[in-house]
């Protein structure tokens, strides 16, 4: 799977879990050629093959590129599954993902995809029919997976079930993270944000990740404005960590920072990205302001003076963001990861 973290994430917490009841089981992990994808593979020490493959979208030259790197895309997938003979292909989503698992449901491998979405996303929908079971994140997902879909969540890392209690603090730490590749959306309505931000410069303390492209330009501003209680950087690896020492974490709505919302029960200003497919970022973040877990805010109305307006009245109402933390046990799934990888054993045995 991959082209996103998104789709990353899930994936090392079933591997962790499967590593870890057998220790001599040999994982492999194919995804795109993205940076991202194999920078987070090295970190963790990950087996990691690339499949020279691109999503399908929109019309013109790009949509003909992707459809010519199909047939290249396949022969790799099958030439891997010939090399490395796996006893189950697990499918994290991604359109990376579908070649593998389709070849493999063809060469009678057992198969099982996961998806993190409210609504599967276009290549999982292909897969349905192919696989032998799908698990979903959401039970509202069920009636899409046509008898294949088993509610048992969104597997995150282990980390993120276990924080231990943040320091009682009069700043409220924020964090703000646009996914696995920055938004630049966000970055610059943050930067923008500053000036009006400097009267409360004393009561805040900012954890920002920016990506790649941004990272330079965003440090560079906030030493512009005075901010001295600000960690930038274009990636956190040990994002856990960022969430344990945070109050408030602002950022978009992807399926797996929807997961890990949950599972560390963390207050959150979710920011869907309105570009993405199905506009599924928006619906995922629907089912946490649906029980008070988080508070949206679309991309359109996100303007500097709304953000500062919200930050101003959670410095001013700390009790929000304690409500907030209570209502995401709702959603809370345990044992996520332990589930899965029982049902991956089983799928192998069966």
């Amino acid at each position: 799977g991959g082209g996103t973290a998104g789709h990353l994430y899930p994936a090392l917490a079933v591997g962790d879990k499967l590593k870890e009841k057998d220790p001599a089981l040999h994982l492999t992990f194919i995804g795109s050629r993205r940076e991202v994808e194999k920078n987070i593979m090295n970190h963790y020490h990950v087996n990691f093959v690339a499949l020279k493959i691109e999503g399908i979208k929109g019309r013109g030259l790009k949509a003909v590129k992707s459809l010519l790197l199909l047939p290249l895309s396949f022969l790799k997938s099958f030439v891997i599954l010939l090399r490395i003979r796996p006893g189950l292909v697990i499918g994290a989503g991604g359109y990376s993902s579908g070649p593998v698992v389709l070849l493999a449901s063809l060469m009678k491998i057992p198969t099982l995809i996961l998806e993190q979405n409210l609504y599967p996303g276009f290549t999982n929908r292909l897969l349905i029919p192919w696989v032998r079971q799908a698990v979903v994140s959401f039970k509202s997902s069920l009636p899409s997976f046509k008898g294949k879909g088993i509610f048992i969540g969104n597997p995150v890392r282990e980390a993120f079930y276990h924080l231990s209690p943040k320091e009682k603090s009069e700043k409220l730490t924020v964090l703000i993270f646009g996914g696995s590749q920055g938004s630049h959306f966000l970055n610059k309505t943050m930067l923008a944000s500053l000036p009006l931000l400097k009267k409360e410069i004393k009561n805040l303390r900012i954890f920002h990740q920016t990506g790649k492209k941004d990272y330079e330009w965003v440090k560079k501003n906030y030493a512009q404005n005075g901010f001295k209680e600000v960690t930038v950087a274009p990636y956190f690896f040990e994002m856990a960590d960022y969430f344990q020492k945070s109050d408030l974490i602002i950022c978009r709505a992807g399926a797996t920072t929807i997961a890990e919302l949950i599972a560390s029960q963390k207050a959150s200003l979710l920011i869907p990205f309105s570009q993405a497919t199905d506009n599924h970022q928006y619906f995922n973040a629907r089912e946490l302001e649906k029980i008070r877990g988080a508070e949206i805010i679309l991309e359109k109305e996100f303007t500097p003076e709304i953000f500062v307006d919200k930050i101003f009245s959670f410095l001013q109402n700390r009790d929000r963001i304690t409500l907030m933390e209570k209502n995401l046990v709702r959603l809370k799934t345990e044992k996520v990861s332990e589930k899965i990888s029982n049902l991956c054993f089983k799928l192998m045995e069966a």
